[in-house]
């Protein structure tokens, strides 16, 4: 019985001290710890981080922005809304006023009443109302044809007169516009105006004119006068336009 035990003692001292064993080591290792699963292949371990909120990142700007002012104290701090404060308009001078007045007149002729001057001139036929040189000089009729009698002298401009008005007569047109200027360059009177007023009361066209009055501003106003013909000349012999009152 020694012998068989001493026998098995020498065969596990001899197996130690010569036999070579790498992996005996890695026993206890086992033992001790358990040793962590890696990740499969292909998926991603790396966890991303949370965005920072856009409200957050705002306000850290403005107060990286805000550094180092300090509010106003005391009497020039607000503590509620600033009043606004109406912008009177100055007065407007009355001579400003009667010069932009003047400058549209000259220049446009605007606020400039031909009827209202001196130099407005009208008259009816016979038994025609004062009522319908109104009306002509205020544009109810359409102008159907005109002359112009400006460089003329007193002769030639009644030819001229006479030829233009038989005409428009013959043709059966009934508004007609004669310009002949306001006289401003004569040494007196306005000679070819007057002359027009005569031979439309006092002539042959006594008995064929309905009614006659000084143009509107835009067709020559005092320097122009409009004439209204009628149809057929009057028989009377009472029958003569009425100068203007």
């Amino acid at each position: 019985m020694a012998m068989q035990n001493k026998k098995v003692t020498d065969t596990n001292s001899t197996k130690s001290s010569l036999g070579h064993h790498p992996f005996d080591s890695l026993k206890g290792l086992v033992k001790s710890k358990t040793l962590q699963a890696s990740a499969p292949p292909g998926k991603k371990t790396q966890e991303k981080s949370d965005p920072i909120p856009v409200a957050q990142t705002e306000d850290l700007l403005f107060r990286e922005a805000m550094q180092g002012v300090r509010p106003i104290a005391g009497e020039y701090a607000s503590g509620g809304p600033v009043p606004l404060k109406t912008v009177e308009r100055p007065e407007r001078d009355p001579e400003d006023d009667a010069l932009l007045r003047l400058t549209r007149l000259v220049n446009r002729g605007e606020g400039f009443i031909v009827s209202d001057t001196p130099e407005y001139m009208e008259g009816t036929g016979y038994n025609v109302r004062q009522e319908f040189a109104r009306r002509l000089h205020r544009g109810d009729f359409s102008i159907q044809a005109h002359m112009d009698l400006h460089g003329m002298n007193v002769e030639h401009a009644q030819e001229e007169f006479e030829s233009f008005m038989k005409a428009s007569y013959l043709a059966g047109k009934k508004a007609l516009l004669i310009i002949h200027g306001r006289g401003l360059s004569s040494p007196g009177e306005a000679i070819l105006k007057n002359k027009v007023h005569e031979w439309l009361s006092h002539s042959y066209w006594r008995k064929r004119v309905f009614a006659f009055a000084s143009a509107q501003s835009h067709d020559g106003g005092a320097g122009a006068t409009y004439v209204l013909l009628r149809d057929r000349p009057v028989s009377k012999r009472s029958g003569k336009i009425k100068p203007a009152v």
